[in-house]
């Protein structure tokens, strides 16, 4: 089980990865495969922040089977956050 700072690592990495690979278009999204694979996160590790990340309205998650994010996709709200975010950085 991720402690909580490797859980929070994990949702800021997701959304980075979804927020460069969308460019600004909450119609691109990233499989769930590629997500684990660049990210190197366990699979119930991905799961869970997908979920936490759904649940916040950040992101929508389509399912497979033994509940693995097959297509994840940032939402309106995940794109201003992350652009919100970037501002700030400069």
């Amino acid at each position: 089980m991720a402690t909580l700072h490797e859980r929070k690592n994990h949702r800021e990495a997701i959304m980075k990865t979804l927020y460069e690979a969308a460019e600004g278009n909450r119609l691109l999204g990233v499989t769930g495969t590629k997500l684990r694979d660049d990210l190197r996160m366990p699979e119930q590790d991905l799961a869970a922040a997908c979920a936490y990340l759904a649940g916040e309205g950040l992101i929508t998650v389509d399912w497979a089977r033994g509940n693995t994010p097959a297509m994840v996709t940032l939402t309106h709200q995940g794109i201003r956050l992350m652009e919100a975010e970037e501002e700030e950085r400069g």
